[in-house]
């Protein structure tokens, strides 16, 4: 697909004007239950849970961006990915990076491996390696490429080779490049994750997630697991992702090209010991980044130096906002070891390379020599 073809698709995909009344803008179906008009007799909308005529656009579109055939909207990006996770029973296990999103390792350790479904780490940068992981019993990898929040980067299509070659599927979660910067499917991944509340909503109003298949056997048994667990995006919120997803391509251009300057800032900075940003031409993952998606996103972490106090360097920050979140127009700084990671132990956060004096910053739309500046002044007043 081509940057036009889908720039295109994120005005016009799967939806053109409201042909009743004309709307360019897809209505928002409030309402749970629909008169069903011949006894005995299935139809496409019967009650909201099931499906939704204003998620139904969100879906398709969203398919149609991520280049798959069948596209589910949940709650949340957690809603998404434990819906996934059921799709595997007892003695099943998982496969997943070093440093995975905290809230997948936690519904894995704290929730699943009450029904037998376990986990294990293996490192999906290294194929030999990732190779020798495999046992009879492993039926899936979960892969982040960038990982969260140390940004490594794994080579999509040899993790599904290798996957495939030993009877498991590929779940690739696609949060942070977006499918306008990759798209798993087309390497080889079997299913594709959003946390949608991030880039694709783009405006911090919203929870979401996505997902996104090829195959029709795996849709099926997704649709299922969506219509009995029930955690469906409301029309509203499908809404605000609709809307969103029309900035989308402007956002992250910008959101990029900014990131991109503040890695190079900090990379050159006395008070940082490391930057980590596949953007970044000394990034170990920059040439397979290059090669499989065609941008590096918004996101970057950086290690501060022990000179500094990291208290006072993110309380001093003004334009990057301390909060969970990413992917907004607003900039954020997390700390992952006390936030985003926080429920993981000392040990487990050690042995993900995320250490005390981490900091990962979501650069969003406010200027850059603004943003620049605050975190300048955050290293003045840190010493």
């Amino acid at each position: 697909m081509t940057k036009d073809e889908f720039e295109t698709l994120l005005i016009r995909g799967a939806f053109d004007v409201d042909p009743t009344v004309g709307a360019l803008t897809p209505p928002i179906y409030q309402t749970v239950t629909y008169k069903q008009f011949e006894l005995g007799v299935e139809q496409k909308f019967d009650y909201s849970r099931s499906a939704n005529p204003t998620r139904a656009v969100l879906e398709r579109r969203f398919a149609l961006l991520e280049e798959g055939k069948f596209g589910f909207a949940f709650a949340s990006g957690m809603a998404a990915i434990t819906s996934l996770i059921y799709l595997f029973g007892s003695g099943d296990e998982i496969l997943v990076p070093s440093d995975l999103y905290g809230g997948t390792l936690r519904v894995l350790d704290a929730q699943f491996k009450n029904f037998g479904v376990t986990w294990r780490i293996a490192d999906t940068t290294d194929i030999p390696s990732l190779e020798r992981a495999f046992s009879p019993n492993t039926k899936a990898i979960i892969l982040e490429t960038p990982t969260n929040p140390i940004l490594r980067v794994s080579d999509i299509a040899e993790v599904s080779r290798v996957a495939h070659a030993h009877g498991a599927i590929v779940i690739t979660d696609n949060t942070f490049l977006t499918p306008y910067f990759q798209r798993p499917l087309t390497f080889g991944a079997d299913i594709v994750v959003h946390s949608a509340t991030k880039y694709i909503g783009g405006h911090n109003d919203a929870l979401a997630g996505l997902v996104v298949v090829s195959d029709e056997e795996l849709a099926e048994r997704i649709l299922m697991i969506q219509k009995s667990i029930g955690g469906v995006l409301s029309p509203f919120d499908s809404y605000l992702l609709l809307r969103g997803l029309k900035t989308l391509a402007l956002r992250m251009d910008r959101e990029t090209a900014s990131a991109l300057a503040i890695a190079k800032h900090l990379s050159q900075h006395s008070g940082v010991d490391r930057v980590y940003y596949p953007g970044l031409e000394s990034d170990p993952g920059y040439e397979l980044n290059s090669r499989q998606a065609s941008g590096a996103g918004g996101l970057l972490s950086f290690d501060l130096g022990e000179k500094y106090d990291i208290k006072k360097f993110v309380s001093s920050l003004e334009f990057f906002t301390l909060a969970e979140s990413l992917g907004s127009v607003e900039s954020m700084a997390c700390h992952p070891a006390t936030m985003s990671h926080a429920s993981l132990s000392p040990e487990i956060r050690a042995s993900m390379g995320i250490s005390d004096r981490l900091i990962r910053l979501a650069v969003g739309l406010e200027g850059l020599p603004s943003l620049i500046n605050d975190l300048d002044r955050a290293f003045e007043a840190a010493k």
